[in-house]
C-alpha cells in the first residue's frame, strides 16, 4: 500500500511488478468486491484509486508540484478531468479544500470539503479535516453537524449483520480492526462534539446541540457532563421546561441509574411539585442520589459529598413537607455537615431547613443557633432566615 502525498490519507492498491500487470487486470475485479464487501462490514468510506490507472498517474504528477498556487489549480482540472468517477472527484475536492485551508480561506475549505463528503459521506479522515476547519473557523454549527455525522458512522462499526459468505472468526476480526483504526478519529469528534456543548451559551442552541450528541454518541466518556448540561438548559433560569426536564432526567436514568445530575434535578423538581405523590417521588430520588454518591467512604471526593449534602437536604426538605419533623432533622443535619465549606448557598438553604424543623419541634436554642449561622450567609434564604430568627426569639422571649 501506498500513501499519496497530503495531510489525511489515501488508501491506494500499488502494482509492484510488471510481472504482475496481467494478473492485477484479470483480478482487480474481484479484489474490488472483497474490498466493497469490507467497507459495508465496516461501514466506513475509504477513497480507492487503483495504482497504474490514469488518476494515479496525475495524482503522482500533483503530488511532485512544489508550487501551492499550481498544484490547486492541478486538483481543480483533475476534478474536472475525471468527474465521471466519485472516488476521484472526493479526493480532490478533499485536497482542494486541504489547500485552501493551508490559504486560510477556511470558508472555501469547508465548501471543498463537503463536496469530498458528498461523494464519501462516511470517510472518517474527511469529517475530521472538516471539524477542525470548522473549529478554526469557530462555526459551532458545523462542527457538531460533522462531529454528528462521525458518531453514527463510529457508532455503526460492528452493528450491521455478519454477511453470509463470512466466518463469525473473520468477521469479528475485521470489526476489531475497523475499532481501532477508527478510534482516534471517533474520541476526537467526540470530543469536539462535547466542546460544542460546553461552550454554547444561547440555551436553545445547546439544547439543540446536546440531542445531536446524546443521538450518535451513547455511551459517551462525557455522558454524566452532558446530562448535567441538559438538566441545567431546560432548569429554571434557562429554558425553563419542567416537562422536558423530567421525561430528559428519565430517559437519563434509564440509561444511566446513578446519574447523580438526574437525581439530584429529580428530586428537587419534585419536592416543589404541588401534585400529589410528587413529594414521595422527591424522597425516593434523593434516596437514590444519597446510596449513588457513597459520601461515607474514604476515596469519596469533593463532588460526591456535596452531592450528597445537596440530596439529604431534600430529603429533610421532602420529609417537612409530609409533617415528618423528627425523620427529617437527622437528615438536615446530615446535609449540613457535607456542605459546610463546600458550597455555602446549599448550605445556607439546609441551615434554614434545620432551623424550621428545630423550630417546628419547640428547639429553640438549637433553631436559634443553627439560623444565626444561616443569617450570616449571602443566599437566596438569608431574609427568610432573618425572619425565621426574629419568630424563634420571640418566641424564647415569651418562654415558648
Amino acid at each position: 500500500m501506498k500513501r499519496h502525498a497530503g495531510r489525511l490519507p489515501l488508501v491506494v492498491a500499488r502494482v509492484f511488478s510488471p510481472l504482475l500487470v496481467s494478473l492485477f487486470v484479470t483480478l482487480f475485479a474481484a479484489l474490488f468486491a472483497a474490498l466493497l464487501a469490507t467497507q459495508a462490514q465496516a461501514q466506513i468510506d475509504k477513497i480507492m484509486i487503483p495504482a497504474g490507472t490514469p488518476e494515479d498517474r496525475d495524482l503522482q504528477s500533483i503530488s511532485n508540484e512544489p508550487d501551492a498556487a499550481k498544484k490547486l489549480a492541478m486538483y481543480q482540472d483533475f476534478v474536472q478531468k475525471y468527474a465521471s468517477n466519485p472516488a476521484a472527484v472526493a479526493y480532490g475536492d478533499w485536497q482542494i479544500s486541504q489547500a485552501y485551508q493551508s490559504a486560510g480561506d477556511l470558508n472555501k475549505a469547508l465548501e471543498f470539503g463537503d463536496k469530498a463528503l458528498t461523494g464519501a459521506p462516511r470517510n472518517l479522515d474527511i469529517l475530521v479535516a472538516q471539524a477542525n476547519i470548522a473549529q478554526a473557523a469557530k462555526d459551532n454549527g458545523k462542527l457538531m453537524d460533522y462531529a454528528a455525522k462521525g458518531g453514527e458512522v463510529c457508532h455503526s462499526i460492528g452493528k450491521q449483520p455478519k454477511p453470509a459468505d463470512v466466518s463469525e472468526e473473520d468477521f469479528n476480526h475485521q470489526v476489531k480492526e475497523d475499532k481501532e483504526a477508527a478510534k482516534n478519529s471517533c474520541d476526537f469528534l467526540e470530543s469536539a462534539g462535547f466542546n460544542v456543548i460546553a461552550s454554547e451559551n444561547d440555551a436553545k442552541s445547546r439544547m439543540m446541540y446536546i440531542e445531536k450528541f446524546s443521538a450518535v454518541f451513547p455511551d459517551s466518556t462525557f455522558q454524566d457532563q452532558v446530562s448535567s448540561y441538559a438538566l441545567y438548559t431546560l432548569g429554571p433560569g434557562q429554558l425553563n421546561d419542567q416537562a422536558r426536564l423530567l421525561a430528559y432526567g428519565e430517559k437519563t436514568l434509564a440509561g444511566n441509574p446513578n446519574s447523580l445530575p438526574a437525581l439530584l434535578l429529580l428530586a428537587g423538581s419534585f419536592v416543589d411539585d404541588a401534585k400529589p405523590g410528587s413529594v414521595a417521588k422527591a424522597v425516593t430520588y434523593s434516596q437514590r442520589a444519597i446510596a449513588a454518591a457513597k459520601a461515607e467512604q474514604s476515596d469519596a471526593d469533593k463532588s460526591r459529598k456535596l452531592s450528597a449534602g445537596m440530596a439529604y437536604s431534600v430529603l429533610g426538605y421532602a420529609y417537612l413537607k409530609q409533617d415528618k419533623t423528627a425523620a427529617a432533622i437527622p437528615e438536615l443535619k446530615s446535609a449540613t455537615g457535607l456542605l459546610k465549606g463546600q458550597d455555602d448557598q446549599q448550605y445556607a438553604v439546609a441551615l434554614y431547613r434545620l432551623g424550621f424543623a428545630y423550630a417546628k419541634s419547640s428547639k429553640t436554642s438549637e433553631a436559634r443557633e443553627v439560623l444565626n449561622e444561616a443569617v450570616k450567609i449571602s443566599s437566596p434564604v438569608q431574609g427568610m432566615s432573618q425572619d425565621l430568627l426574629a419568630k424563634v426569639n420571640a418566641a424564647r422571649a415569651k418562654g415558648k
